[in-house]
C-alpha cells in the first residue's frame, strides 16, 4: 500500500501530502501540547453522560493515544467531547463574516455573549436530530444526520441560528460535524498515514456496530476559555 491509495479525506493529515502550516498551532495550543487561551463562546451537544455512546467514544480515544504518531496528537480534555452545532465567535476571529455585522468588532467577548445568550432566549428550538459516525481522521469523528429527515432538522437549526445571531462563516452549507479527540502537532510520515488510514477504517466499523446512533444532549450554547471545556449556559431542548 502507498499513498497514492489513501483516503483523500486523510491526505490533509500527510506530512508529504500537505507541506502547509498547521491550522491554530500556536494559537490554540503549542507544539508541547498545551491549549492556549482562546475564550469564546458556541453551541454544542455533548455526550450523553454515563452513555455507552461516552464509553465506546473514550475507549477509541485512548487507542488513537497508543498509535504510532500519536506523541504527535494534542488531545484536549475527555471530558469536552462534544459535536458543534453551531459557531460562537472566538477571540482572535475578530471579523467579517465570522462576527455579528451589527455588533462592533471590539466588543469584548464576555459582552458578545451576554449578547448572544439575549439573541437566544426567545429562540424556539428545532426538531430533534440523530447522528452516526460517517468518518475518522486523525483528529477526531466525522458525523453525519442518519436518515435525510436528520440532515433537513440539522440544516434547519443552523439556518435559523444564523438569521438569528446575525452572521454565517463560509462554510455555512457545508460544514462537517465531528467530535474532536486532538489536533496535530506534527503531520504523519508516509508509513505512520497508512498505518492510521486501516486503523480508521477499523474504528469506523466498531463505532457503527456498537453505538449505531450517537448518545447526544440536546444542543447548548457555551462559553469557553479554551478548548478544554465548554461551559452550558442555555441548552436548547428539540422539539418532539
Amino acid at each position: 500500500m502507498t499513498l497514492s491509495t489513501l483516503s483523500p479525506h486523510l491526505r490533509p493529515f500527510s506530512r508529504s501530502l500537505n507541506p502547509k502550516p498547521i491550522p491554530h498551532l500556536g494559537t490554540r495550543y503549542n507544539a508541547a501540547g498545551i491549549f492556549l487561551p482562546e475564550p469564546g463562546n458556541t453551541l454544542v451537544c455533548h455526550l450523553e453522560a454515563g452513555s455507552e455512546t461516552e464509553g465506546v467514544l473514550q475507549e477509541v480515544r485512548a487507542r488513537y493515544r497508543g498509535m504510532p504518531g500519536g506523541q504527535h496528537l494534542a488531545f484536549t480534555a475527555e471530558s469536552s467531547l462534544h459535536m458543534t452545532i453551531f459557531q460562537g465567535i472566538i477571540e482572535y476571529r475578530r471579523q467579517l463574516p465570522y462576527w455579528p455585522e451589527d455588533v462592533p468588532l471590539e466588543t469584548p467577548v464576555d459582552d458578545m455573549t451576554a449578547i448572544l445568550l439575549d439573541r437566544l432566549a426567545g429562540f424556539v428550538p428545532g426538531p430533534a436530530f440523530q447522528m452516526q459516525v460517517a468518518e475518522a481522521t486523525p483528529n477526531g469523528l466525522t458525523l453525519e444526520g442518519v436518515t435525510e429527515a436528520d440532515r433537513v432538522a440539522l440544516r434547519s437549526w443552523r439556518d435559523r441560528l444564523a438569521d438569528l445571531l446575525g452572521y454565517r462563516h463560509p462554510d455555512h452549507d457545508t460544514y462537517a460535524f465531528h467530535i474532536t479527540f486532538a489536533y496535530m502537532i506534527e503531520r504523519f510520515d508516509d508509513e505512520t498515514m497508512l498505518i492510521w488510514q486501516s486503523f480508521l477504517a477499523e474504528v469506523v466499523a466498531e463505532i457503527r456496530q456498537r453505538v449505531a446512533i450517537l448518545s447526544l444532549r440536546p444542543p447548548a450554547f457555551c462559553s469557553f476559555e479554551d478548548m478544554n471545556h465548554f461551559e452550558e449556559l442555555l441548552v436548547l431542548e428539540p422539539q418532539p
